[in-house]
């Protein structure tokens, strides 16, 4: 009986094939968006402003584009957005046919691809917890699910079929990605509606947008939760500014092998994806969470002793494990604690801070590197990262989740709302709900 009850529905199986064919487009366009860029200038600064392009709308937007998330439908803001990209890759797809794609248009492909993006995540984020019931156990299992399907698309499959289609012209992969955006619109379209959440009195965008964030930053729970992210990528920035000089430099690792060890990091990655709810059932969510943060900056601390590329992949393989680990565990626990109408500005609170944290990453890394050697950004994020550990322990503890997810479900169970948490039946396809 209780099997049945803690079965995915089908919906979320519409969801999760949406993801693996966008994840395998991001894939492609990841591995073929910098070769184009190399192709069509070799001024470092010009292929920077591409890269930043798209990171920015996180930046500039991201508390106010959780807001309006929590505004909006958000099955139908997925679907519109993932419609939206496909047919804006085809502008710099016809610019390549005709060979007047430019720096420029690039930028503003990856800048608006990146908007479109942090909507689409933010709604994602938003809508899953509805669909499943906000189950614990279900949220776990469905982001174990998400999590290594992107892995897998974006960071095994994609990047190669990416270099391949670029071999048959400089438009291929960007149709390719249309494609991927096109059919995961068509996939979204067709998911059930859930109930929209209750909406607050009608304030404007700032102001609800500043109580998003103002949420995460009093709730220590949902502040350990976002400042593991945020001081996570100042380390991981650090590490990978200097990963290839210091694979090259100090471990004699070619062009081939290096892709190599960041297969290693993937797969790792794969791995605790796969183990996350397992962990979590065992140790307890908050102690799952602290394990893993120690386990990453274990890891990377073996990888700045690391005297030959074999200790350096088990050193980032094991990393990856914890990374893949606590993209599950993390989320899943937030979905499940979050009431739905702030899922969305809580959500992109926390990616928000963990992007804006992600240049001072990469400016101590190249300082450290240049000042003091190639291995001693290594040593620094290793040190943050365990330091980070030991300060957001005791927020996630055992007892915090567990009190926060009681605390929860007599607020989603309200009086016009069954108090049963088996996930959302499924509605007729198409409308919008």
């Amino acid at each position: 009986m209780a099997a049945s009850v803690k079965t995915l529905p089908t919906g979320f199986r519409r969801l999760w094939t949406a993801q693996t064919v966008s994840s395998l487009g991001d894939g492609v366009s990841h591995a073929a968006l910098p070769l184009i860029a190399l192709a069509l200038t070799r001024d470092p600064m010009a292929l920077a402003v591409v890269t930043a392009a798209g990171a920015l709308p996180w930046l500039i937007f991201g508390v106010l584009g959780g807001a309006l998330v929590d505004r909006w439908d958000r099955r139908r803001t997925m679907w519109v957005v993932d419609a939206a990209r496909a047919a804006l890759l085809a502008i710099p797809a016809a610019a390549a046919a005709l060979d007047v794609l430019s720096i420029p248009l690039l930028a503003a492909t990856a800048f608006l691809l990146g908007l479109g993006g942090l909507f689409f995540d933010t709604a994602a984020t938003a809508y899953l917890p509805d669909l499943l019931g906000r189950d614990p156990v279900l949220l776990e299992r469905a982001n174990s699910r998400l999590r290594s399907t992107q892995t897998a698309m974006s960071g095994f499959a994609g990047p190669p079929a990416g270099s391949v289609l670029l071999a048959l012209g400089r438009a291929v992969p960007l149709l390719a990605d249309a494609v991927s955006f096109a059919l995961s619109a068509l996939l979204v379209r067709s998911l059930p509606a859930v109930p929209r959440p209750v909406p607050e009195i009608r304030e404007s965008l700032l102001r609800q947008a500043r109580a998003g964030a103002s949420y995460v930053v009093r709730d220590r729970l949902l502040l350990g939760l976002a400042l593991r992210p945020a001081v996570g990528n100042v380390a991981f920035l650090a590490v990978e500014t200097v990963l290839a000089l210091f694979a090259h430099d100090r471990l004699g690792i070619d062009t081939y092998g290096f892709g190599l060890l960041l297969t290693a990091e993937a797969t790792g990655g794969l791995l605790g994806a796969g183990i996350a709810s397992r962990l979590g059932r065992q140790l307890g969510t908050g102690t799952a969470l602290t394990c893993t943060a120690a386990i990453e900056g274990l890891a990377v601390l073996g990888l700045a002793s690391a005297s030959n590329p074999y200790a350096a992949g088990l050193a980032l393989a094991v990393c990856g494990a914890g990374m893949g680990a606590t993209m599950v565990l993390a989320p899943s626990l937030r979905q499940a604690i979050v009431p739905a109408h702030l899922m969305g500005r809580v959500a992109s609170t926390s990616r928000m801070l963990a992007m804006c944290a992600a240049p001072l990453g990469a400016f101590a890394g190249g300082w450290l590197a240049t000042a003091h050697g190639v291995r001693t950004p290594l040593y620094a994020a290793a040190g943050l990262l365990l330091a980070m550990t030991a300060v957001t322990a005791p927020m996630t503890s055992n007892r915090r989740v567990e009190a926060a997810l009681r605390a929860a479900a007599p607020a989603e169970d309200g009086p016009d709302r069954p108090a049963s948490r088996a996930p959302a039946r499924e509605s007729a396809p198409g409308s919008s709900g």
